[in-house]
């Protein structure tokens, strides 16, 4: 007799790690290999973090932390929001995480209850819904289209409301896979919206420093009745030391600390220790920012001349969400020919969107100049 296996784990596999896996494999056969497909900075964390991380190694006793993160991190994590968005924000709503993963993870099981519906935009981060559905929370599609900027608005609200009530709200700005934007007044108008509904909001704001000319938004400047989560992973360029934050409404704070407590224990202190100097390292990562900002104008120069004429703003963030509808209808067969044809790796629509990602592609800038440039080259002429 078989043993019973849950149905938690009954979630479709996140799609972008298997293509970094199919481009691995091609260039361990000494094959070349252009990385478009994952969301990584293609730099290291920076010097001072690196240079923290060992003062610790050599000083600190590397054991548990209290659960919300160490005192210094919190402290730092608050200081930035009064640097760059102008807030006051209290150390006690601050929670230091294993990645905005966990983040997700805790917020989700705090704020919801299995059977409630929590909106998200269509196309948007897969692991959103992923994870929602393996709560037992229904994720609500909103499906975005251009002309909404791929963002949710409150219109497409109304019409989610209409089949039942809706209990969260997940925004994104700047946005994965699109990388638009929601600027001031439209952030604005959903802070309302959810407020005058009783929706909790809960705003990804893990690309924030990545922008190309367009004002970066917190939620935090607007409502203290959100949960904010962010990452050391994309701005400041730590993606392996799995660190991230929360900030949390003070009616959240005690159930996200029991949750971290039996979950996690406490974050990874070793990354605790030493993300507290990323605070300090702005220039060094507004160089990577300027990396990132030339990739983009290489690829909006080159795209329509290789034969991706239509693709989203890509506001902020690392990612063109590209429309390849002209060219196939199957873009996970699409994007596997071209990697096994052009050695160019880029992720499916449908990992973002399973309704209509078949028709679009999406393509990372965040790795070197010399994989955009190959990657363009290597594309130039081919029609797939």
């Amino acid at each position: 007799m078989a043993l019973k296996v849950g149905s938690r784990g009954n979630i479709p596999a996140f799609i972008v790690m298997e293509v970094m896996r199919a481009a691995a494999e091609r260039e361990a056969e000494g094959e070349a290999a252009y990385h478009l497909e994952v969301g990584q900075p293609g730099t290291s964390a920076p010097k001072g973090v690196i240079e923290a991380a060992h003062h610790a190694l050599d000083g600190e006793r590397i054991g548990y932390t209290v659960a919300l993160g160490i005192p210094p991190l919190r402290t730092a994590i608050a200081r930035h929001y009064t640097d760059w968005y102008g807030v006051d924000l209290s150390v006690d709503r601050v929670v230091a995480t294993t990645g905005s993963s966990a983040g997700f993870l805790l917020g989700f099981l705090a704020a919801f209850d299995p059977g409630d519906r929590v909106a998200l935009a269509a196309p948007g981060y897969p692991c959103y819904r992923h994870i929602l559905t393996a709560l037992g929370i229904e994720p609500v599609l909103l499906e975005t289209t251009a002309a909404d900027r791929f963002q949710p608005t409150p219109a497409l609200l109304d019409q989610a409301m209409a089949d039942g009530p809706i209990h969260g709200l997940i925004v994104a700005s700047p946005s994965n896979p699109t990388g638009t934007m929601l600027d001031r007044t439209a952030l604005t108008g959903l802070v309302r919206y959810c407020e005058g509904h009783d929706i909790r909001l809960v705003s990804d704001e893990i690309y924030h420093g990545i922008s190309y000319g367009h004002e970066t938004v917190s939620v935090a400047e607007l409502t203290n009745r959100a949960l904010i989560i962010n990452s050391f992973s994309k701005y400041f360029s730590m993606t392996g030391w799995r660190l991230g934050w929360m900030v949390v409404p003070e009616d959240l704070h005690r159930p996200v600390e029991c949750l971290a407590q039996n979950l996690f224990i406490s974050p990874p202190t070793l990354s605790q220790f030493a993300a507290v100097a990323a605070f300090e390292c702005h220039d060094e990562l507004r160089a990577n920012v300027k990396g990132y900002a030339a990739n983009r104008a290489r690829l909006i120069a080159s795209l329509p001349k290789i034969g991706f004429p239509d693709f989203s703003p890509s506001d902020g963030a690392f990612y063109i969400y590209a429309d390849i509808a002209h060219r196939t209808n199957d873009s996970v067969d699409f994007c596997r020919r071209m990697l096994s044809e052009t050695g160019v790796a880029a992720t499916p629509g449908l990992d973002f969107d399973h309704a209509r990602g078949n028709r679009f592609m999406r393509i990372s800038f965040a790795g070197s100049h010399a994989d955009i440039d190959g990657a363009i080259k290597a594309l130039d002429g081919w029609r797939g």
